[in-house]
């Protein structure tokens, strides 16, 4: 199974960088969380991104917050698929870093998910290795299976103690 590297802007962002964590391993499926800025540690970051497929990688998430340079710093050098997370820091609630990650120039794709929506980026990685990785395409579809039934125990919960029904 390809691995999924897992990077962050900075150790700040490491409370978002845990969903995505605790997703992976509940997928049991390799990574490596490394710190690189885009802005600080430029050459470590390019460095490492751009022998990540040799190096086994098939998927990257990008953590960081603010200006978010990471996500596309990241796609510019790896033709491997890359998911921005955008972190809420700063003054702005995390628009600033959601609209760095999501506006890239055409040619430097970088999947964007929701501010601090670190778990969904696991799961897209892991939906995206799973196109030729049939043992992790049946743990997606038991989770599909088992969130849905979570759904609808809470309805039951919900509808019992709520509906007009339920109150004679």
């Amino acid at each position: 199974m390809k691995k999924i590297a897992v990077l962050m802007g900075s150790d700040s962002d490491l409370p978002v960088v845990q969903k995505a964590v605790a997703v992976l391993r509940e997928f049991e499926a390799p990574y490596e969380v490394h710190v690189y800025s885009a802005h600080r540690t430029p050459g470590e970051a390019a460095a490492f991104v751009s022998g990540a497929r040799a190096a086994g990688f098939g998927a990257i998430i990008a953590v960081a917050g603010m200006a978010a340079h990471l996500a596309g710093a990241v796609a510019a050098n790896t033709t491997l698929p890359v998911v921005g997370v955008p972190v809420a820091s700063g003054g702005l609630g995390g628009l600033d870093a959601l609209l760095a990650t999501v506006q890239m120039p055409t040619g430097i794709p970088v999947a964007t998910v929701a501010v601090n929506g670190a778990a969904n980026a696991a799961l897209l990685c892991i939906e995206m290795l799973a196109v030729t990785d049939e043992a992790l395409a049946r743990k997606l579809e038991e989770k599909r299976t088992a969130d849905r039934a979570a759904v609808l125990e809470k309805d039951r919960a919900i509808e019992s103690r709520l509906s007009v029904d339920a109150q004679k």
